[in-house]
């Protein structure tokens, strides 16, 4: 009840920035909470416990945008409407983000090893397919490979976070939490590499390649994961919406249309971000990286 009435969600669409924080909050909490009674289970009971924090806001935000597709008059008017949830979903996964690649990296091995076990498996189970796939074949060959490779896997993920919004409401905040703490496992790994080469170094020299290391880990998951979120933020909207005017037996309105018509250029426009995300990952993030 606690986390659950600190932000509202009118409060969240006006000042979208709170979340960050909120995610920071409910992040750390839930690492701590998880490690303290479910030490075993923690990298698990730790995402469940993100999730039953965020679900409230996530719901009751969902609904009022199903109202705004009956009140609002213009397609445009009501994408509009939409950004500002999709601001908030960014600036929680932004929060709950940057909480655990703190506590990943801050955090004892033996016990930041318990705590993003399934992280760090997933991680190895996703670059083991891209170190197969490089060996005996060309760049443009290894590129268009991966591309069809991530494209095709972001899909599948995408799905489930449109089923996941229709038959939970806001399920989709689930696969949200889930990718937020194994991109924080990847870049938290990236800190660490970095922390340990300039160990030696002192002073403010010390203090610059720190943050040099740091905005690089972000920065290299960042540039294509962040674009990735959008979309399963944008289908799992859309996925909530419909599942929200089923509930409301809004099928039945005469603007039913409306919704329908809503939720088709929401999920056009999650999958052509989606595809554009993977483009970044497969040509442009290693490039730059």
């Amino acid at each position: 009840m606690v986390l659950e009435s600190i932000i509202r969600p009118l409060r969240a669409e006006k000042r979208p920035w709170e979340l960050f924080f909120y995610g920071l909050l409910i992040s750390s909490i839930s690492l701590f909470l998880s490690y303290w009674v479910f030490r075993d289970k923690a990298d698990l009971v730790m995402i469940f416990l993100i999730v039953f924090a965020a679900t409230p806001l996530m719901f009751h935000s969902i609904r009022i945008e199903e109202k705004k597709d009956l009140l609002l008059p213009t397609e445009k008017g009501i994408l509009t409407e939409h950004s500002k949830l999709i601001a908030f979903y960014i600036f929680l996964f932004l929060g709950m983000t940057v909480a655990l690649v703190t506590w990943y990296v801050v955090l004892p091995a033996d016990i930041s090893s318990v705590m993003f076990r399934q992280q760090t498996t997933t991680i190895a189970q996703i670059n083991a397919p891209v170190a197969n796939t490089a060996d005996g074949a060309t760049s443009n060959a290894v590129s268009s490979q991966i591309l069809l490779r991530v494209f095709s896997n972001n899909l599948k993920v995408l799905i489930f976070c449109i089923i996941f919004s229709f038959i939970y409401g806001a399920g989709a905040i689930f696969i949200l939490t889930w990718n937020a703490s194994v991109v924080a496992v990847a870049i938290g790994n990236l800190i660490k590499i970095g922390i340990k080469k300039y160990a030696a170094t002192i002073g403010f020299t010390k203090v610059v390649a720190y943050l040099q290391t740091i905005s690089f880990s972000f920065s290299r998951y960042f540039i294509h994961g962040l674009p990735e979120m959008i979309a399963y933020m944008i289908a799992g909207l859309a996925g909530g919406i419909i599942g929200a005017a089923i509930i409301n037996h809004h099928t039945q309105n005469e603007k039913f249309h409306k919704i329908l018509f809503d939720t088709s250029s929401l999920l056009i426009l999650s999958l052509v971000i989606l595809f554009a995300s993977a483009v970044i990952e497969s040509y442009i993030t290693p490039i730059l990286f």
